[in-house]
Formats: structure tokens, C-alpha cells, sequence
């Protein structure tokens, strides 16, 4: 057995894994030559301000009385420069809006795991192609350009990471910071001569990292004053720096300046999915070669925004995010970024027809460049007569396109030389994606093969080892070597394949797994024969009825992922289970708890996200309670005449219910201190890391009975989960653990009332009784029922409070007790930790059913793993990679997220089985007690 769970885990890590290749590899390619227009530039230089998670709709709606937000920004689009709205793509995070933004692509998820904060891979930037680049803001996001650029040319000036913390009193000293650095550097540049005929060249870059709109919205949420205060000041921020500069330079009215964001933010101060307040940004140009406003009489989109922000007669002009890096390039004269996928949005210029046409043309001349590099890269891991070109754009046409728009240009035909050229990018944009995605049918094909083998096998094995329907043939040997050659050699020939294709070595894995593991299903033809003969002398009905529910269940849970409230729809089915199965009639009073915490937790998934809105009454209400429960709960074990407890133990209880005070107490005195803007306090912060760390100490000092070890998990985790809740969810775990006890209880009397075993008195049985192991009994169809419990519960704990499959919902605010300061990797192990808790409680729980329904614990666990991988199957078939961004982002966040679980499951087996079966001895002689 543990080396078929070593090898499950292999297979599903490969599983999870070829999502990011054949959907996630990087889009970059490099030898492409730089492409620039040919004509002078309109400006000599270009300051870029770009506020942080500033959204478009705070930037642009009037206030109550009917001032504009940021009085300067507004004249600024009214009567010098031209606006509109930039669209961002998911993730919408810092690092993916910057690069877009500079760099002129998006980012590829593989950055991810670099925090978006390294370079996962080299890129060229507007700021790598300047003469010169000065940078000022956070140490998150300037260094990226640094380290990607050729030379010394880009500077950085950054502030301390330690500034970045959402408790401060004020998260707009980020941004003052930036505006008083940058007016001292002017001020220190007229003493410095080097820098001053620095300052003076051409084709210069100011870029202004402005952070504090992005913390202020994190700490307070958009619609706070202090969000709110934070765009009037860098409002007038710009205006200072705008007009430092224009002096600075004699007025020479050859600086362009654009104003825009990285991406939104939710109203519950959030950001990283694809909602619109995530993805809708403001864009602001105006200076030397820009449009300025447009009067119009009317104009239409789909959002109803230009009636509430008054701006319906000035042209809005929308681009997408990666279009705003060419327009760079094009004002200041340099070259395009080389992997920029952005097309120049000419409305914005104001220059001549010529000067459009020529960048438009070097734009298109660029993106084809990628084009050709990207299709020889394909053309040369490709067998000759396997390789499909992308006709639209073969040699021939692509030297026709370029003739034709060459000869528009020298005609003077601009508009049509433009048109060609927008053809011509959009023909090889979707160039560039064939070839980007030319081999994932192919692999999709391989992990799917791979996929319904691996399913095909671990039911071949619950049939075989744990069930009657079978009976033990002896393997005939030389059917075994015979099949052992036949799938050897087609190994064989799908290496020599790749080999000659000189693929990556990923894809001898995608393409290589479905060999092992359908030679596994075929050497067990006898079993699948066998188990035909058995399941054709069954009752059809039956067979079909029971295959039914056993669909409508995966469904249910495969809807529960789009729809939190298919769960409530199927705790309600569970609360019918006693009168369904007659089970009420033997026990009563425990068939009605049952009903009533079904009924209580199906509320759950009909409540709002968690961390829309912070409830810290509700928090400390939960921990009351179960402070409440744990009373009660000791005064029943003190009356008990339980022989083998020990009263030693009512310490480690009281130490628990101590820590879950404790906690309760931290979380109310937290939220007072940074409610009044004092930061978190360092006391209440050592409180709650050594309560994170302690709390699995003390449940290991518990006794391993049954209920009390259960009881002690509850308060070590829920200590532990208080500090990380911020409303409703605290209460979650605490109804969650209450149904997991009845559970346990109901398993023993649906165990009655099927008669396959005696009812073991629950109150005295220890975890750590090693069963005999011909104890055990074989599988039940009832077994497939507690099993699907169990997938039904992992999955309620982890969408009960909450759609976790987006990015966006993750509150930052929960793990303010722990760390105010911006650290994506230690916030995010703090948020999986909590997301974690609910899982090891339903986890132990189905490790305590197995033990007292005399199963070995593999067995049912098989079942788990092939109900979850049929839900992986479907997630898998479900990705696409067309449609919204959120459609995209969400399709593989839940293939990823039921992948993880498969594997989460592996694991917190095992974990189970250590927190309810490991004890630590306390320093003391112990009496040994047999059962």
C-alpha cells in the first residue's frame, strides 16, 4: 500500500502539473530585432505615474456634492489631454499590470510562484529601450526593471519594505514619500552637472510607483475616507510634480505625462480575480503629442459609467493594458518592447497622418517579428510531415501584406496603410496563439488517457482486494510477459517519437504515464471478467439505480463549485438520509440532531463571501461558545465513571480552553488598536504566533479516546482559527466538528442496521488500539454512501464560508493579528492554514468513522480518491482558454483546486492518523490501560 500511494501521489502531482504546461507555459520567444519608428518623436521625455490599485470609477465619479475626486486629473481630461479606461486581464495583481504596462505583454502565471515579485523570465521594457530611466516607489515592483534591463541606465529609489504595512496610521506617506524624492532629485540635479545633461537627453523616463491608494484600500477598503483622501493627495502630487517639471525643463512642451493603474480593487478590498472593479483602470495622457479632449455628441458602451462620472461628451478611448507600453515608445521615440503584444492606440496621438501610419507599420512589423520566431521554434521540434502551418499568414502573404502597406504609406493612403496594419497585427496575434497552443490537444489527450487508466485501476483494486465480487485467479505468466513486451515496446516508440521531435522532457512524462498505467488495468482482464459474469446476475434496476445516484452526487459536487448553494441543496438531502434509510426508527433523538446541524450548516454556503464585510462581534461570540461547549463537555467527562481516564488530563483542557480565551481576547483587542491607527500591538502579535505554534503541542498531550482526542483537536484548531477570522466563518468550524460527532455516531447505527457488525461502545474506544486485522471486514455498498460524506464534507469545508476558487477572496485582514507588513508568502501560508482547519476536522472525524466501522482505513480511502478524480476528469474537460479572463482564470482555478484536494487528501490522511493516534507522555509515570 504505500507504494501505490507513493505512486498516486506521483501521478496526481503529474496530473496537476500538466495544467500549467499545456494551458500556463511562458508566451515569451527571443531573437526577434528591435523595430522603431523612423521619424522624429513628438516628445523628449515621458513621466509615467502609476497609482497602485487605484479603480477607474474612484478616480472619475463626482463626489455627493459634485466635485471631482482629484480636481487637477479632472481639468487635466476636460481641457488638455485625452482619457479613458484601460482594461486589465487576470491575475490582476502588481507585478502582471506592471509588466503589462511596461513591457507591453502579460504576464505568465508562472510568476506566481515567484510572489510576482522575481523575474521568472528575462523581458524586454520601455524603460530597458530609454536613453536614461529614473524610478521611485516600492522595492515590490522597481527592481524588476532594473534587473531586466541592458546597462546601468535604469535607476531605482525605493523605500524600506517594513513601510508597506497595512496597520500604519497612514499608508499615503508611501506616496509622499515618492513626491518629495522626486522634487529633491530636480533640486539636487542643478548642483550636478552629470546628471543635469543627463536629465537633458532625449528618449528619458520618470516613472512614479505611487502604493499608497493599493494599501489604503487593502487596510480600509475603496470606499473608505482614507482611500478616498489618499486620491486627493496624489492629485495634487501630480500637479506639483507636473508643474516642477514643466519649469524645470523652460516649458519646452516636450514631456508627455500618462497617469493610469496596475489594477482595481473590490469593494471588500481585495483584488487578483477578473470582476470588473479589478479590471477597469483609468488612463490619463496629456502633454507633448497628445490628442486633446474631444467634444462628442454622443457615444455608447456597454457600462452605464459616462452618466454618473458627467464625462458623457468628452471622448472616452479605451485600450487594453498591454496597448499603453506602445504608446510609450511611440511618443518618446524609442523602440517597441520586443515582446510587446499591445497595439498603438493612435486616437491618443496628436501628430501627423505619416508619423501614424510609419508606428503603426514598425507595431505590426514587431508583432510579426514574434510571429516568425515562434513558428520556426515549432517548425524545428516538428517531424516535417506532421507540422500544420498557420495558413492566414504563410511567407507569401506576409510579404504581400508588408508590399501593400509600404505602397499605402508612399501613396499617402494613411487610413488604409493603417487599416492593413491592424489586420495584419490581429492575423498575427492569433498567429502567435496557434503556435503557442499548437501541441495541447495532443497533451490534453495524453492526461486524459493517462486520467481515466488511473480511475480504471484504483477500482480494479477496491474490487480485487476489499470487496466478495471476485474471486483470486493465479496470473498466467506468460500472458503477463507477453503484455509486459507489447507495452514496453509502445513505450519505446513514443519515446524514439519525441526523441526526434526533440520535445521538452515534461512531455515524456505526459506522453509516457499512459503506458504503466493501462498496463496495470490490462493485466487485470481476469478481474474485469470476473466482475462482468457478477454484475450482469445482478438486478438491472438495482445496478442502474445505484449508478444514478452515484452520478447525481458527483454532480451535485461538481455544481458546488460554480454554485455555493448546491451544497445547501445537498445538506438538505442529508438531513432526509435517516427517513430515507429507515435509520429514525432505531434511533430517534440522534436522527433528529442529525437533521437540525444539517439543516444549521446548509446556512452557510447561503451566506455572503466571507471578508465582504468584518464582523469581529461574531468572532468573539465564537469563541465564547466554545469556551461555553468546553465547560459543559468537562463537567459531563468529570461525572463520567470512565475507568480509564486519567485526571491529569483536565490540565491539558483547561491549558486549551485557556489558549481559545486567550485568542478571543487577542482578536477584539487587535481590531480596537488598528481601528484607532495604532498598528498592531507586538504583544498581542507574540500571543498569536506562540499560540500557532503551541496549540498542536497541547492537543498531542490529550488522552486518544475517541471523544476526548476529537474534543482536544476542536480546541487546538479553533485557537488557532479565531486569530485568523474576521465575521461569520469563525462559527463555521465549531457547527462543522458538532455534525462530525453526530456523524460518527449515525455510521455506528447505519453499521446496526445493516447488520454487519456489533456496536462498539463508542465512550471508551481509543484511537490507539490497534485493530486485528482480521477484524476487518470486507466493502459494503453503504461504504461508497460514507465515503461520498466524506468528499461531500472536504468540499463544504472548504466552499462553506466562501468561493476560495478566486483570488479576490482572500482578506488580507485576517491575518492582521499575525503581521500587518506586506509579505505575500507568509500571508498566504496563513490564509492556507486556514482554510486547512475545517479539512483536518472532517478529515479526523472520517478517520474515527473508519475505525469504529472496522474498515481498513485504505479501503475507503480508495473510494475517496476515485470519487474525487472522476470531479478531476470533468475539471479537466471543463478548462478553456477562451471567453472573459474571469471564465479562463475560474476554468483552471477549479481543476487546480480539486487536483490540490486529491492531493490534500493523500496528505491529511495521514495527518489524521498522527493527530488522533500520537500522544506526547507527560513527565510523569503513566498507567497503561488495555481495552
Amino acid at each position: 500500500i504505500p507504494v501505490f500511494i507513493l505512486a498516486g501521489l506521483l501521478v496526481h502531482c503529474v496530473f496537476l502539473v500538466s495544467i500549467f504546461d499545456i494551458y500556463f507555459s511562458s508566451p515569451l520567444v527571443h531573437g526577434m530585432t528591435p523595430q522603431q519608428t523612423p521619424l522624429p518623436p513628438p516628445a523628449k521625455r515621458l513621466v509615467l505615474f502609476v497609482a497602485d490599485g487605484l479603480r477607474a470609477d474612484s478616480l472619475y465619479e463626482l463626489d455627493r456634492n459634485g466635485t471631482a475626486r482629484a480636481p487637477y486629473l479632472r481639468s487635466i481630461l476636460e481641457n488638455n489631454g485625452s482619457w479613458g479606461i484601460s482594461h486589465t486581464r487576470v491575475p490582476t495583481e502588481s507585478r502582471p499590470g506592471h509588466v503589462a504596462l511596461i513591457a507591453g505583454f502579460y504576464e505568465d502565471v508562472s510568476a506566481v510562484a515567484k510572489g510576482w515579485k522575481e523575474n521568472p523570465v528575462e523581458f524586454d521594457s520601455v524603460f530597458n529601450e530609454s536613453k536614461y530611466t529614473w524610478s521611485w516607489g516600492s522595492p515590490d515592483i522597481l527592481p524588476m526593471f532594473a534587473k531586466g534591463a541592458t546597462g546601468d541606465h535604469v535607476s531605482t529609489f525605493c523605500y524600506a519594505a517594513e513601510s508597506e504595512d497595512f496597520g500604519a496610521e497612514d499608508a499615503a506617506k508611501l506616496d509622499i514619500w515618492v513626491f518629495d524624492h522626486v522634487k529633491s532629485f530636480f533640486n539636487s540635479s542643478r548642483s550636478n552637472k552629470t546628471l543635469f545633461s543627463a536629465l537633458n537627453e532625449e528618449r528619458v523616463v520618470l516613472f512614479l510607483h505611487l502604493l499608497g491608494i493599493d494599501t489604503n484600500g487593502h487596510a480600509h477598503r475603496p470606499n473608505s475616507r482614507e482611500y478616498q483622501e489618499n486620491i486627493k493627495q496624489v492629485d495634487e502630487g501630480v500637479k506639483e510634480i507636473a508643474s516642477l517639471i514643466d519649469s524645470f525643463y523652460g516649458n519646452d512642451g516636450k514631456t508627455a505625462f500618462i497617469l493610469t493603474s496596475d489594477h482595481g480593487m473590490t469593494d471588500w478590498g481585495s483584488h487578483g480575480a477578473g470582476h470588473p472593479s479589478e479590471t477597469l483602470t483609468p488612463l490619463i495622457v496629456w502633454g507633448a503629442g497628445v490628442n486633446y479632449p474631444q467634444k462628442v455628441t454622443s457615444q455608447s458602451f456597454e457600462d452605464n459609467f459616462l452618466k454618473e462620472w458627467k464625462l458623457e461628451n468628452l471622448k472616452r478611448l479605451d485600450v487594453n493594458q498591454a496597448d499603453i507600453a506602445p504608446l510609450m515608445a511611440s511618443l518618446i521615440g524609442v523602440p517597441f518592447p520586443l515582446n510587446s503584444v499591445g497595439t498603438l492606440p493612435l486616437e491618443y496621438l496628436n501628430t501627423s497622418a505619416l508619423f501614424k501610419a510609419e508606428s503603426m507599420f514598425t507595431n505590426a512589423v514587431q508583432i510579426l517579428e514574434q510571429f516568425k520566431v515562434k513558428m520556426n521554434q515549432k517548425k524545428e521540434t516538428t517531424l516535417s510531415i506532421l507540422f500544420t502551418p498557420f495558413k492566414p499568414l504563410s511567407a507569401s502573404e506576409q510579404i504581400n501584406y508588408l508590399k501593400k502597406i509600404r505602397l499605402y504609406i508612399e501613396q499617402q493612403k494613411y487610413d488604409e496603410a493603417v487599416s492593413l496594419c491592424k489586420t495584419l497585427i490581429n492575423l498575427a496575434l492569433e498567429g502567435l496563439s496557434y503556435y503557442h497552443t499548437y501541441d495541447r490537444l495532443f497533451l490534453g489527450l495524453s492526461i486524459a488517457v493517462s486520467f481515466v487508466g488511473w480511475t480504471t485501476y484504483v477500482i480494479l483494486v477496491i474490487i480485487k482486494a476489499h470487496t466478495n465480487l471476485t474471486k483470486t485467479l493465479p496470473a498466467n505468466k506468460k500472458k503477463c510477459t507477453v503484455l509486459f513486451y507489447v507495452f514496453a515496446s509502445a513505450g519505446m516508440i513514443i519515446t524514439l517519437f519525441l526523441l526526434i521531435q526533440t520535445c521538452p522532457w515534461t512531455y515524456y512524462i505526459y506522453c509516457l504515464l499512459p503506458v504503466p498505467v493501462w498496463y496495470a488495468v490490462v493485466k487485470e482482464i481476469p478481474v474485469i471478467q470476473d466482475l462482468a459474469t457478477n454484475v450482469l446476475s445482478l438486478h438491472i434496476g438495482q445496478s442502474a439505480g445505484f449508478l444514478l445516484v452515484c452520478i447525481l452526487g458527483i454532480e451535485i459536487l461538481v455544481f458546488s463549485f460554480f454554485y455555493r448553494s448546491a451544497l445547501t441543496v445537498g445538506l438538505f438531502v442529508f438531513a432526509g438520509w435517516p427517513v430515507i434509510t429507515q435509520l429514525w426508527i432505531q434511533a430517534k433523538t440522534k436522527a433528529l440532531i442529525w437533521t437540525l446541524l444539517c439543516v444549521l450548516l446548509a446556512v452557510f454556503p447561503l451566506m455572503p463571501v466571507v471578508g465582504r464585510e468584518p464582523n469581529i462581534p461574531l468572532v468573539i461570540a465564537a469563541g465564547l461558545l466554545t469556551v461555553l461547549i468546553s465547560v459543559f463537555s468537562l463537567a459531563s467527562l468529570c461525572k463520567s465513571e470512565n475507568k480509564y481516564r486519567d485526571n491529569e488530563h483536565l490540565k491539558v483542557y483547561f491549558y486549551q480552553m485557556f489558549s481559545v480565551a486567550l485568542s478571543t481576547y487577542v482578536v477584539g483587542s487587535t481590531h480596537n488598536s488598528l481601528q484607532i491607527k495604532q498598528g498592531l500591538p507586538v504583544m498581542n502579535q507574540i500571543i498569536s504566533w506562540m499560540t500557532l505554534v503551541f496549540s498542536p503541542v497541547l492537543l498531542l498531550l490529550s488522552p486518544t479516546f475517541l471523544f476526548e482526542r476529537l474534543f482536544s483537536i476542536l480546541l487546538s484548531l479553533m485557537s488557532t482559527y479565531l486569530l485568523l477570522s474576521t465575521g461569520y466563518e469563525a462559527l463555521f468550524p465549531l457547527a462543522l466538528f458538532v455534525l462530525m460527532l453526530v456523524w460518527i455516531n449515525m455510521e455506528q447505527e447505519a453499521l446496526q442496521h445493516y447488520g454487519l457488525s456489533l456496536k462498539p461502545k463508542l465512550a471508551v474506544f481509543n484511537f490507539t488500539c490497534t485493530m486485528d486485522i482480521t477484524q476487518f471486514r470486507q466493502l459494503h455498498l453503504d461504504d461508497v454512501r460514507r465515503s461520498f460524506f466524506f468528499v461531500f464534507f472536504i468540499v463544504t469545508a472548504f466552499f462553506g464560508t466562501g468561493n476560495i476558487a478566486s483570488i479576490n477572496s482572500f482578506d488580507p485582514a485576517s491575518v492582521y493579528c499575525f503581521l500587518t507588513v506586506f509579505s505575500p508568502f507568509m500571508m498566504g501560508g496563513l490564509l492556507l492554514l486556514k482554510v486547512a482547519i475545517p479539512f483536518v476536522l472532517v478529515s479526523c472525524a472520517f478517520e474515527a468513522v473508519q475505525v469504529t466501522t472496522q474498515l481498513s482505513s485504505k479501503s475507503l480511502f480508495l473510494i475517496v480518491l476515485v470519487i474525487s478524480d472522476i470531479m478531476a476528469l470533468h475539471f479537466f474537460f471543463l478548462v478553456k482558454d477562451y471567453g472573459s479572463w474571469l471564465d479562463i482564470g475560474t476554468s483552471i482555478s477549479h481543476y487546480v483546486l480539486v487536483m490540490s484536494l486529491t492531493i490534500f487528501m493523500m496528505v491529511m490522511n495521514g495527518l489524521a492518523q498522527l493527530l488522533t493516534t500520537q500522544r506526547l507522555g507527560l513527565p510523569r509515570r503513566n498507567k497503561h490501560h488495555s481495552m
